[in-house]
């Protein structure tokens, strides 16, 4: 797989049939390999790792209901209380973040709630503070350290 502008990482492949799998370690099993899911497994071990993330409030492909339809998100990162903290949306090495990426994300995020949305491809990351009372976005620097209100 390709190198990422993500620190790497201890992963564990195995072989099944055709299909490479990766461990997952919020999943606790197996998972296909594509190059969404490399960019996801090195964010969850970026967050885990460097930014103090829990890895027992990180929720992979969450559902949630957006105009009538069933979505998922790619990883949320709760706070102690349960309640979203960080919507991260994942794209493969290949794919540019554009303004519809994170229009895409956005649009998730109105009915996720997270007052941080990070958006990344492995190579470019975007990530922004949601101020949904002034309806404004920041753009940060780097992916904050976990805190929660509840700590």
């Amino acid at each position: 797989m390709q190198a990422l502008n993500l620190p790497p990482f201890e992963y564990k492949l195995t072989q099944s049939g055709e299909n490479l799998l990766i461990w997952d370690v919020l999943r606790r099993r197996h998972v296909v390999l594509t190059p969404e899911e490399w960019v996801r497994q090195h964010v969850v071990h970026y967050l885990i790792g460097h930014r103090g993330y829990p890895k027992g409030l990180l929720s992979l492909e969450r559902g949630h209901r957006y105009n009538q339809r069933q979505k998922r998100t790619d990883l949320v990162a709760l706070d102690a209380a349960g309640t979203p903290l960080l919507l991260v949306e994942c794209k493969a090495p290949t794919v540019p973040i554009t303004a519809a990426v994170a229009h895409q994300a956005a649009t998730y995020n109105q009915t996720i709630g997270a007052p941080l949305l990070l958006l990344t491809n492995g190579l470019q990351h975007f990530c922004w503070r949601v101020d949904f009372e002034q309806r404004t976005n920041t753009q940060l620097a780097e992916i904050p350290e976990y805190t929660s209100p509840m700590q």
